[in-house]
This record gives structure tokens, sequence and C-alpha cells, in this order.
């Protein structure tokens, strides 16, 4: 069979530990057979982001700009543990916080349902998509122990010369201080990309904030929202016959609860992080989720959810069995290819993206699939097979 030729390469950024064993593996086995891969690689893998500065972190964002999609592996955020096991220069920022924080996007994640693997919420029908504001927050907080009585303030000093103050707290004994920040053009971006990615599924948009509370910082995020929809999006909103609306985040969680699904929540940076991995575990687990990162200029970067799935490849490195759900880094494949075959008008690879992720669906339908499937579906007389056997059963499937 003639392999699938690409015209333009996507940007393949390796990650660490068990999905790097995956990522090698899908390629192996389910991509390399069937296409003429086009990838500019960049190992992220925490070694090499040590040896470079993580320099090369900043280069595969750069890439994904130059050439508008990417695929990333699953990598290690580093804590003081994992300098010390990986004898790190520093404890190196989130690889995704920094890509992010350069594409200028927002993640958006949804459930990969399948037949067997029922919702614990009884209600949920249909996916929900989380749309996650991949900007600030906390994640670009600057931080402080306060070591005994004092006062703490927040300072803003302009270029003109202003200086706006605010008291935070006058300690009477130690502490701690956090400062947040977000900016107006990244929020701006945010809603356009909600409301576009809303009209491109045919969803209804809710978004949730807690303005009553924060009635500068998250009422500012509500104000874009509502402007931004009022002068660009109302007339499509109506046309395409979906709604936008605003309530407040614990509002929402009760409403999320009751509901169907099938539609889009949109989230702040924290709180986007948090009710994904709910949405997710709900849905069945966190190796059943697409994650696909949307900035406003056109560039996609499409992910695992999950992390990498660090007691698995510590057995693995023992030479004992994995049993490893891939099911979410198969579809950060898919997701990339078929986007590619669509900017580059490849109806081949679109096709191929489609099958593979039909035979990956079908595979686990017809009672194959990894241990922690296993142990949730409502399926009987189930295969639990071990990392490299579901995804050769996934190929089997294919080539049928």
């Amino acid at each position: 069979m003639e392999k699938i030729k690409m015209t333009t390469p996507l940007v393949e950024m390796d990650g660490d530990e068990m999905t790097r064993v995956l990522w090698k593996m899908i390629k192996d086995e389910l991509l390399l057979p069937f296409i003429d891969l086009k990838t500019e690689y960049y190992d992220l893998g925490l070694e090499y982001r040590d040896a470079t500065d993580d320099q090369v972190t900043v280069d595969s964002a750069l890439a994904t700009k130059k050439y508008g999609v990417a695929v990333k592996c699953a990598t290690i955020t580093p804590n003081a543990a994992r300098v010390k096991e990986y004898n790190l220069k520093q404890m190196w920022k989130s690889p995704n916080g920094t890509i992010r924080a350069i594409l200028d996007g927002t993640v958006f994640r949804a459930p990969i349902v399948v037949k067997g693997i029922d919702p614990t919420v009884r209600t949920w029908k249909k996916p929900i998509t989380i749309a996650r504001h991949a900007y600030g927050d906390v994640y670009k907080a600057s931080e402080m122990k306060v070591p005994g009585p004092g006062k703490a303030e927040i300072v803003f000093t302009g270029e003109d010369g202003t200086v706006l103050r605010e008291t935070i707290h006058e300690f009477d004994g130690p502490g701690i201080v956090q400062g947040m920040h977000n900016l107006e053009n990244s929020i701006g971006s945010f809603a356009r990309s909600c409301f576009n990615y809303a009209l491109d599924t045919k969803q209804d948009l809710w978004f949730a904030t807690k303005d009553t509370i924060s009635k500068k910082y998250d009422h500012t995020f509500k104000d874009i929202f509502q402007e931004i929809y009022d002068a660009e999006y109302d007339e499509k909103f109506k046309a395409a016959g979906i709604e936008y609306f605003y309530t407040l985040i614990d509002d929402a969680v009760a409403r999320v609860i009751r509901s169907e699904g099938g539609y889009i929540w949109a989230c702040k940076n924290y709180d986007g992080d948090v009710m994904s991995d709910m949405v997710a575990t709900a849905f069945g687990s966190l190796a059943m989720m697409t994650s696909v990162l949307v900035s406003p200029e056109g560039y996609y970067e499409y992910e695992a959810a999950h992390g990498t799935v660090q007691r698995h490849y510590y057995k693995y490195l023992k030479g004992e069995e994995t049993s490893t759900n891939s099911v979410a880094t198969i579809f950060a494949w898919t997701g990339a290819l078929r986007k590619r075959g669509e900017l580059d008008q490849n109806p081949q690879l679109m096709e191929f993206a489609d099958r593979l992720e039909k035979a990956t669906i079908d595979t686990i339908e017809s009672g194959k699939m990894t241990k922690d499937l296993a142990l949730i579906t409502t399926l009987e007389n189930v295969t639990v097979l071990d990392s490299q056997g579901f995804i050769r059963a996934i190929r089997e499937t294919m080539e049928k």
C-alpha cells in the first residue's frame, strides 16, 4: 500500500516517562506504516529541557507559529522531588504554560465517548467540552512567604508616573501572599476563541466566574465576554440557533451536574484545569479526553490531557508488564493530522485520522481494552491487553 503523503510538517513535541514510550509505539505501529510522516521534532523530555535551559520549549512554540499545527506528548512539570531525581539545574516551569503563553490560546477539552463506558453522572448523554483560558492567573502568579507582622500591598507604577496602591492585608504574624494578573487582550482572545469554537461545533456556550466576590478581576472577564458577544457574535449565534449565557461558577457547577451535556463550558485558567479533570474522570478516564490549544491567529496544538504515568514507567523500567491507556495520545495525533490535512487540503490525511479514531473506538467496543477501562466497563467478557498489545489490536482493527 502506498503511504499517504504530507506536504507540510507537523511540529512534534516528544515528552516524558511512560507517555514517551507510548509515543514511539504509536508512531511505529499506527502512523509510520501508513503515512510518509513529516515532522519537525523537538525533544521536550525533562533531561533535554534542562540541558537547553528550557530553550527547546520556546523553540517548539515558535515552530508551531511557523507551521500552524503541533502535536505534544505529556511532559513533567518538576517539583522539588523531580529536581533531585533528575539532578536538574532548577525547578523549570510547566512546558504547557510556556507554550500557551507564547501561542495565547484557549484549551478545548472533551471526553471521548465509547459504548460500555458510562458517565458517573447519570444525566450526561453528550460530551461536555471545557474551554480553558490558557494564560495568566495562578499560573503566572508571584508568591511570597510573609515572615511576620507587616503590611502587604499591590503597587502599580505607570509609565507616566501614576502610582496605584491597594492594601492586601495587614499581617499580625507569618503568612503567605500571592499576586495574579491577566491581560485584556488575552481575555479578548479567549472570548473570541470560545465564540468561534461554539459556532464551528454548533454548541451552546456557557461562561462562569465569581464576579460577585471578585468585583474587578473576574468582573472584567465577564464584561469583556459580554462586550465582544454583543458587538460581534449576537446575530451569528442567533442565526446558528445556539445560545451564549453567563452565570456564577457555583451555579454553573449545579447546572452541569443536572444537564445532559452537549455544550461548551468556558472557564478561567485554574477553573478549567480543575473542571476538565472532573469532567474527564466522570466520563470515564483522563486517558479518554481530547485536548487542543486553539489560538486566535489559527495555531493548533494537540496533546493528551493527562500526565506522564510515572508509576507505570517505573514498572516498565523493571521489565514488568504495564497496561497503559494510550487513547488520548492517539487522539492527539489524529487531531493534529486531521487539522494538517484540512489546512493543506489533503483529504487522504483527514480520512486516515478518522479511520484511526474509529479503529480505536471499535477496538474498545469489541471488548479489547487496557486495565483502567476494564475496571469500569459495563461490557462483559472483556480482554485486558498490555500497553503494546492494545496498540497492536487497534492496528489489526484498522487493517481489517
